[in-house]
């Protein structure tokens, strides 16, 4: 039996295709528009699934949507007529795209697709709570959910068991963890539903000055982790803004303006809400694991995306052990949707494996083949090496070792914000100069920006403090004592933007100015042909560490296919690129004729 789960028109529009319980494909729609953060009707994203699989619509037997229309309208009439007659301007233009379209789900669905089957809806955050407990290893789980809003929910907790899930509280809109990060990223100058983990990765240049004012006047947080916000500084309830005058006053100024300079006061605001969403998580996790007495945790919804946080909850050792869906904001909501769907609506049984979960280490995207590959490079004359497959570990290992910033395009792509070693920028994690270049020259993003370690499997607990594996990029730890460097005094004394040259551990391009780290754990089960060129690199020069971030640059969706990422090899300083066996060196390619300044093709957030 196929399924189709979709998730579309709020953020991260996605399709994935679960064939008699597994989950085969998985993608969301930028990959294919080029759109980042697309949010439109996933149609190339389920032609993808489709032909992925060499099934027709007529072969899908039913198709799950993430949310119900109906439910989230009722909750945006209600709020704007709670708040009439002010918000006017936001009614007026949320309106139309409700009446024509969202409202009637299901014909648009059976028109768009031409489907004439059966179409189910679930709760937005039963999606995420499904996304979260059904691909996990686990027989039972506790699970918590955490984004901005669903339709009426914004947290849920509960308990997943054998092929049920069951939601056991909630908190409601508009009182939302989600929605109170936002707010705080659109007033540090970043793009809402984008940029929240920029704010994450600012908060260790400042202090949390700011955490008493926010506990004290914008939220009532309670013991179990619920809380109450005061409105009173908020606008996102029915205006085009998040924030108001009466939050820039508490603050003493306006929102910082998008692209200009960053301040220590911006810094110390990201540290402030960063540390107020921890306590929050970890009292939440402490509550859920004292209701539920499970020993496993499921997270998902966009606050699950928040490493720092999941990396707090991991150490405080209230479950055994955490799992956390990869694509955990909307576009998981898909997998969560087409999952509810086989389990809970059609009862089919689920199988546990207790040690490797069902997103097959979330290489779930489209894949190219060396014919395409070659096809691509020969129509368009440009140079390679090919090199066999087993040659390419120890190449690319060398080409690391002398600092050469590499394009690494292999197998089935990412499913999720995260590049995991199909589609990802790699360098050498012990160079002391190769977290400014990249930024600056391959990225072109802040400076401040950390990047992740990528890392064998067995070495983990040699190099950070944690003993679980993290496949998904999504749990913090620290570098390991021994490894970290002591700051002299004249350093300790720097603030801000000026710690970030400061040299603090051996692996210096991967540790963040807090001696943390974003870990990737890589097994040779999961990613056979990166985890052999790690292991390389750890044979022939003694770490199994590198630089992993996402192959693409600010403002623009991850690289799907060969010529986007040849373009993109070409407009950035990377020195090679690696696409299936064939190897590109910068110094033998022509430069991409009457090209652009890309940069300002897309809109840097």
């Amino acid at each position: 039996m196929n399924i189709l789960g979709i998730s579309a028109f709020y953020h991260d529009s996605a399709s994935c295709l679960v064939v008699d319980g597994e989950i085969v494909s998985a993608a969301q729609e930028e990959r294919f528009t080029r759109k980042k953060h697309d949010h439109s009707f996933p149609k190339n994203a389920v032609n993808y699934c489709m032909n992925d699989n060499g099934i027709l619509i007529n072969d899908v037997d039913i198709i799950a949507f993430y949310e119900k229309p109906f439910i989230k309208f009722e909750r945006i009439l209600e709020t704007y007529l709670q708040y009439a007659p002010f918000g006017v301007l936001s009614f007026m233009k949320s309106m139309p795209i409700w009446i024509k379209q969202k409202l009637w789900m299901k014909d648009y669905i059976k028109t768009i697709l031409n489907f004439e089957r059966k179409i189910v809806f679930c709760e937005h955050h039963e999606a995420h709570a499904a996304s979260a407990f059904f691909p996990s290893p686990y027989k039972e789980a506790a699970f918590l959910t955490v984004d901005g809003v669903g339709e009426w929910t914004t947290t849920s907790y509960g308990v997943g068991k054998e092929n049920k899930i069951e939601i056991y509280e909630e908190l409601k809109f508009p009182h939302s963890l989600g929605l109170l990060y936002s707010a705080f990223t659109y007033y540090t100058g970043f793009k809402v539903n984008s940029a929240e983990y920029k704010v994450m990765g600012l908060a260790p240049y400042g202090e949390p000055k700011y955490k008493d004012l926010i506990l004290s006047e914008l939220i009532n947080l309670k013991e179990d982790g619920s809380f109450v916000m005061n409105m009173d500084y908020f606008d996102y309830c029915i205006g085009l803004k998040m924030t108001n005058s009466r939050f820039d006053k508490l603050f003493g100024s306006r929102p910082r303006k998008s692209e200009s300079l960053l301040t220590q006061k911006d810094m110390d605001i990201a540290c402030s809400i960063q540390a107020v969403t921890e306590e929050i998580m970890l009292k939440m996790a402490k509550y859920v694991g004292n209701k539920t007495n499970k020993k496993n945790i499921c997270l998902a919804g966009g606050v699950a995306l928040n490493c720092v946080a999941n990396g707090k909850i991991l150490k405080e050792k209230i479950f055994e052990n955490i799992w956390i869906q990869p694509a955990a904001g909307d576009a998981g909501g898909a997998i969560g949707a087409a999952l509810l769907a086989w389990h809970q609506y059609l009862d089919k049984p689920r199988i546990a494996n207790n040690k490797n979960d069902s997103m097959k280490g979330a290489y779930l995207g489209p894949e190219y083949n060396n014919d395409k590959i070659c096809e691509y490079l020969k129509k368009h004359n440009i140079k390679y090496t090919e090199l066999k497959t087993d040659e390419i570990p120890e190449k690319i290992a060398d080409l690391i070792a002398k600092e050469n910033v590499i394009g690494w395009f292999q197998g089935r792509m990412e499913f999720g914000p995260r590049s995991l070693g199909s589609r990802s920028i790699i360098g050498d994690a012990r160079s002391q100069k190769m977290q400014e270049k990249m930024n600056l020259k391959i990225k072109y993003r802040e400076s401040f920006r950390p990047f992740a370690p990528s890392i064998l499997l067995e070495k983990v607990s040699n190099y950070f403090d944690i003993d679980k594996e993290s496949p998904y990029m999504l749990l913090v730890a620290n570098v390991k004592k021994e490894l970290q460097r002591e700051m002299s005094i004249e350093e300790k004394k720097l603030f801000g933007i000026a710690k970030l040259n400061v040299v603090r551990s051996a692996i210096p391009a991967v540790t963040h100015i807090d001696y943390s780290a974003r870990i990737q754990t890589v097994s040779r089960e999961n990613n056979q042909l990166y985890y052999d060129m790690i292991k390389k690199f750890d044979e022939k020069y003694g770490c199994p560490v590198i630089i992993n971030t996402s192959f693409n640059v600010r403002g623009e969706p991850i690289v799907c296919t060969p010529q986007e990422a040849y373009v993109c090899f070409m407009r950035t300083e990377m020195d090679y690129l690696i696409m299936g066996n064939f190897l590109l060196d910068k110094r033998q390619q022509k430069p991409l004729g009457k090209d652009i300044d890309w940069r300002k093709e897309f809109e840097l957030d």
